[in-house]
């Protein structure tokens, strides 16, 4: 299992780090990655862009976004990035801005981080861990704190789909606009109410862009995403729901029972 902590090393942290608006918090998050050889100013570029032309849909929770781009080129090794600012910024978001944090991403391709995002969720979710990781005085200490507290991986009862004795096995995709970052919080988040409700062995979680989503949405029952993104996906066919806080298990319970209607 790859851990947050094997991807951010020290050197990758910054805590008070100044910024004028968003486009400086995400470049300071960029410019850690290049500092440690993880990515180019290229990608920099690339998670700036996606912001501009997907909207603040990478604020996942108040005061917390998650830049990153598609795997490209630009991208030398997975790496992520940790910038604590000492004045918010505000990304546009309805309901989770100011920012104070933002975690950045470089990955080489679509899998060899999910664990890790799985982690940094449940991390995050978490009101004490979050609190003490917010906290964290130094980056030495931070990455103590994610070493010590991440939990082992939890698989749900999702991957035991194929074993439900004929029943039916609903389909839900979470979507964001490159399919490997903020979809993963998302379900992560979906994955621990199933898991509580019992109901991991007939609802499975994927995953997905905005692109992909279009043509897998026949596959599925809903589709969970960010009030941005849902803009950009109009209408799929199927009911599209939106989430504001991806790491927060209430609204996911929230917006499944609605899905349910349960």
């Amino acid at each position: 299992m790859v851990s947050v902590s094997d991807l951010l090393p020290s050197e990758a942290i910054r805590l008070g780090a100044a910024a004028e608006d968003w486009r400086g918090a995400v470049r300071a998050a960029g410019e850690l990655l290049v500092a440690t050889g993880s990515s180019t100013d290229t990608y920099t570029a690339e998670m700036i862009r996606s912001v501009e032309d997907n909207g603040p849909y990478i604020v996942l929770a108040p005061g917390f976004a998650f830049a990153h781009a598609r795997p490209s080129p630009a991208v030398l090794r997975t790496r992520m990035s940790w910038v604590r600012l000492a004045r918010p910024v505000e990304f546009g978001h309805e309901t989770n801005d100011p920012v104070d944090l933002v975690v950045a991403l470089a990955a080489r391709d679509a899998s060899q981080h999910t664990e890790a995002m799985a982690s940094l969720a449940r991390l995050l979710a978490d009101p004490e861990t979050e609190r003490a990781l917010r906290e964290a005085p130094t980056p030495q200490a931070l990455r103590a704190l994610l070493a010590g507290e991440e939990p082992g991986p939890v698989r749900g009862k999702a991957a035991e789909g194929a074993a439900t004795g004929g029943r039916t096995v609903h389909k839900i995709l979470t979507v964001c606009g490159n399919g490997l970052g903020t979809s993963l919080f998302l379900k992560n988040t979906l994955e621990q109410v199933l898991d509580r409700w019992g109901w991991s062995r007939y609802v499975t979680v994927e995953a997905t862009d905005t692109i992909s989503a279009k043509g897998k949405a026949a596959e599925a029952v809903a589709i969970l995403t960010s009030r941005e993104i849902a803009r950009t996906l109009g209408d799929v066919g199927i009911p599209v729901k939106v989430v504001d806080d991806f790491t927060s298990a209430a609204e996911a319970d929230r917006v499944l029972r609605d899905t349910y209607d349960v």
